[in-house]
């Protein structure tokens, strides 16, 4: 029966953080060798799900690498410090999942709007004749059915960077991406504008 290696020792630990934060690759690779499986450990806890635990495993070792120059003996142990780490990694990315799950549920709730935004695109309104300006066109809104009409006027309601943001990917088809090149904003914002006009649409078609 092979015998377990031996566990790594405070010093030991310590020693080898010193050198990761002097850049020193090699001692990454042996720190991980030593600390992965406990690691490990930490993250399946609290993730339950071993692709999720394995990616914030490698994602928790690239904090070590960039903040081991941050570490103080004096104030935890290094197996806790690190163990810390994989933690805030961990709850960091149960957020990322339920934000995700989130969005999820408002793209679903766009359905809500896909008719009538395809009633909007297909009576020959365009971005440029629409969304900058504050009047709708009377003889384009009569081509509209009751829920275009209805969306358009809501669609008026939003503020001006959430309604071109919905439009373009509702009206445009595209991506979330694309948006943020066509507005030339970061891609997060694209997301925020996106979201939170889908939900003041989704409240004002229901009358709310």
């Amino acid at each position: 029966m092979t015998a377990l290696p031996p566990e790594p020792t405070p010093p030991e630990l310590t020693a080898l953080l010193a050198r990761i934060a002097r850049e020193d690759a090699a001692a990454l690779r042996t720190l991980y060798d030593l600390t992965a499986t406990k690691l490990f450990g930490v993250a399946i806890r609290i993730l339950v799900k071993r692709e999720w635990a394995e990616e914030v495993l490698q994602d928790a070792f690239i904090n070590i690498w960039r903040y081991a120059g941050d570490y103080r003996e004096n104030i935890a142990a290094p197996l806790t410090w690190m163990s810390t780490i994989v933690r805030n990694r961990a709850l960091d990315f149960l957020r990322r999942q339920k934000n995700e799950r989130a969005a999820s549920a408002v793209r679903a709730d766009a359905g809500d709007i896909a008719g009538p935004a395809m009633a909007l695109a297909e009576s020959g309104d365009t971005l440029e004749e629409w969304l900058p300006g504050d009047e709708a066109d009377p003889a384009d809104s009569a081509l509209l059915s009751e829920a275009a009409r209805q969306l358009a006027l809501c669609m008026k309601r939003l503020d001006a960077n959430q309604r071109q943001a919905v439009a373009l990917a509702y009206l445009r088809d595209q991506s979330h991406a694309e948006i943020a090149q066509t507005l030339a904003v970061p891609l997060g914002t694209v997301k925020s504008w996106v979201r939170r006009g889908l939900e003041k649409l989704k409240l004002c078609m229901e009358g709310q």
